[in-house]
């Protein structure tokens, strides 16, 4: 099956979970790092959507099924991702900084629910996704991609929200939690998209993970897979800690 950029999945909609050790540790100080929040009220869940699976591919069938997408509009199920040149799944990607950001998140007391329980299966598909954190009244819904984007040049992050908005929560929440990522994105020293979006930000009106949320919630592009910096950084440990310690950022300070 031909791989799909991720523009093509939630818009026309890693690898294993890391080893413990692998997985930041918790402060073992009573004071929070200064760089991050103080931890949020255990009541508070927090959902993560790793976009894709890693089954996709193998059951094309199941992931074209058209499910609704919000705004009046179908979309297919799902799609396999995109890759890097080197055959780094976007899957594996999104998975490994999932997991990452959830541990973090865990060890400040915040529930953390995932939208698929690993990576080798195929979907969910992207309604339910959004139902996910409808049904959890998730505090913050934060789906995690990468772009694959084969225009010259074309690399950094954006951070997408619903717009125009379809529910209070769309409003002012959402693109606050959108705001407050792309500025520990930034803060982070990743460079902000030169191809999508705005400093950052792309309002959009044809993701169904956002068009069908209840919570607050945004998508994050964290890079184009396709640019060989990016894709550099995105096929390491370091590099996937970079990315889930800015997220993970964003996260707290946007429940804090």
């Amino acid at each position: 099956m031909v791989l799909t950029g991720c523009r093509t999945d939630q818009a026309s909609p890693g690898e294993p979970r890391p080893a413990p050790s692998e997985a930041p540790p918790a402060s073992t100080t009573s004071a929070s790092p200064p760089s991050r929040p103080a931890p949020a009220s255990p009541a508070r869940v927090v959902v993560l959507d790793p976009g894709h699976n890693g089954g996709n591919a193998r059951d094309p069938k199941a992931i074209n099924r058209l499910v609704p997408a919000g705004r009046g509009q179908t979309k297919p199920c799902n799609t396999t991702g995109t890759a890097t040149n080197a055959g780094y799944g976007e899957h594996a990607f999104n998975w490994d900084v999932a997991q990452r950001v959830g541990a973090y998140l865990s060890a400040k007391g915040i529930s953390v629910v995932y939208t698929r329980a690993d990576d080798t299966g195929v979907g969910p598909c992207v309604d339910e996704r959004a139902a996910t954190g409808n049904r959890t009244e998730a505090a913050a819904v934060v789906s995690i991609h990468a772009d694959g984007s084969n225009s010259a040049g074309a690399h950094g992050f954006h951070v997408a929200y619903s717009a125009p908005p379809l529910n209070a929560a769309q409003g002012q929440p959402s693109t606050s939690l959108a705001s407050t990522l792309r500025d520990r994105l930034r803060a982070a020293g990743f460079d902000v998209s030169n191809y999508l979006g705005r400093d950052g930000l792309a309002p959009r009106n044809d993701l169904a993970g956002l068009n069908l949320s209840e919570r607050p919630a945004a998508l994050i592009e964290c890079g184009n897979m396709r640019d060989p910096a990016e894709a550099a950084l995105m096929s390491t440990s370091d590099g996937r800690q970079r990315y889930a310690d800015a997220i993970a950022d964003g996260i707290l300070a946007y429940l804090s």
